[in-house]
């Protein structure tokens, strides 16, 4: 039997087909075994091992109600096999929760919840986007790529950190992100600083390769940014 076709709106989820074979392995099921659960307990006929290794290659990705019996067969949740969730649906399948029950916490109904999933960037207003955050216990930096303002930050972010005069980069941080203003003025002088030592440490090199080496470095640090701001706002409030 063929395998349906997902809805054109409806695309699947960021798998993390590294994550479903570790899962696979360690439950010492085959990719046969897979398929065979899947036809049997969650009615996919079409389910093959061909399928289910064409899904652990990333050459395919499977549906939200795959993923689901998926996670089901390997006993695991949803949210363990896809990559970080970033849409308000993503975050959803993550917690292994029907938009029915994500309507009703907003206090919605379900059509026009529906509508808000079929965003790119949740469009919520301010109430709901607590109550949202409370509901799926969505981390502040969930919150801030689920808004769609994650690479309005990396840009400030990327000029802060290239730059002698962060102040006007602190004062605009703080617009974006409810976060102390010491907070952020901190963060932003040890990633100035880190980022910083790393050219002067490629420099100290002194072989003719150190101008690439730079370029690299430099790049590559300012390219998880994001990611280097959250962690080191973490390591100060804690």
């Amino acid at each position: 039997m063929r395998r349906p076709p997902a809805l054109p709106n409806q695309p699947g989820p960021p798998f993390n087909a590294s994550a479903a074979r570790r899962f696979r392995a360690a439950l010492g099921m085959g990719p046969e075994h897979v398929a065979y659960d899947l036809q049997a307990s969650y009615g996919m006929p079409y389910a093959t091992p061909d399928l289910v290794l064409a899904w652990e290659g990333g050459e395919s990705v499977p549906t939200s109600p795959e993923l689901t019996a998926l996670a089901g067969v390997l006993w695991c949740t949803p949210g363990e096999l896809i990559g970080r969730p970033r849409t308000l649906r993503e975050h959803r399948i993550a917690r292994g929760l029907a938009p029915e029950d994500v309507a009703a916490a907003l206090g919605l109904g379900l059509l026009p919840y529906l509508q808000l999933e079929e965003d790119e960037e949740w469009r919520g207003t301010d109430r709901l986007t607590v109550v949202l955050a409370d509901f799926l216990r969505l981390s502040l930096p969930d919150v801030i790529a689920l808004t769609g303002k994650e690479e309005q930050l990396a840009q400030l972010l990327r000029s802060a950190v290239t730059t002698t005069r962060r102040q006007p980069y602190v004062r605009q941080v703080c617009k974006l992100i409810p976060l102390d203003k010491r907070l952020i003025e901190n963060a932003l002088g040890e990633l100035h600083e880190s980022y910083q030592a790393q050219l002067a440490t490629t420099l100290s090199w002194g072989d003719f390769t150190a101008t690439n080496r730079i370029q690299k470095l430099g790049e590559d640090f300012l390219a998880g940014i994001v990611m280097h701001f959250w962690n080191t706002v973490e390591k100060g409030t804690s």
